[in-house]
């Protein structure tokens, strides 16, 4: 039988919550979703493909944490109510001890010199970062016209200068953009 066609296996409650907590502590960032339909579908075949998508449509249509609940409905999905609980606590907890621990490392590091001349150089780079990609997004703007550019400089002297609220920015300079390409689109 291909891997594709295998029948899904049940794990123990034992194998399910040390995959989940290996997921939690070695995944950073998005991507959690594809690392879970690997690990579940393709590698160890607990679920198929098309079990695994419904549960991922539900997993976005229910509030919180998309790979939490995820993590839930797989775990409910396998082993019931101990499975959505391990689920649970096997994505959840860990990572938060860790988060602790980190925060605990860090704030006996914070009396030595060369802590913060690492954080200084962390935040250096997170601005070089945002230089750059604010860099790339006034060059396509500046390719667009003169209202872009002007909207642009405006949010920035909003916000970066005047220091204003950014809902209230991108709310009152959305309306303008929004405005603006509908007179433009109305014209031509």
């Amino acid at each position: 039988m291909a891997a594709a066609e295998q029948k899904p296996s049940i794990p123990t409650l034992m194998e399910f919550f040390v995959v989940v907590v290996r997921i939690g502590l070695t995944s950073f960032g998005g991507g959690l979703s594809g690392w879970l339909l690997r690990e579940f579908v393709q590698r160890r075949h607990w679920l198929d493909e098309e079990e695994f998508l419904s549960g991922l449509s539900l997993a976005q249509a229910f509030p919180g944490v998309n790979v939490v609940n995820l993590s839930i409905w797989i775990g409910y999905r396998l082993l019931g109510t101990r499975g959505a609980l391990a689920g649970a606590c096997g994505i959840i907890v860990p990572p938060a001890i860790l988060v602790v621990l980190i925060a605990a490392l860090f704030a006996a590091l914070t009396d030595y010199p060369l802590t913060h001349l690492v954080l200084d150089g962390v935040g250096a780079a997170a601005v070089g970062l945002s230089l750059q990609m604010g860099i790339i997004a006034a060059r396509r703007v500046a390719m667009k016209g003169l209202e872009q550019i002007v909207i642009m400089a405006a949010a920035f002297v909003a916000v970066g200068l005047l220091h204003i609220s950014l809902p209230l920015v991108v709310v009152v300079l959305g309306a303008l953009s929004v405005s603006l390409a509908y007179w433009r689109l109305a014209r031509a």
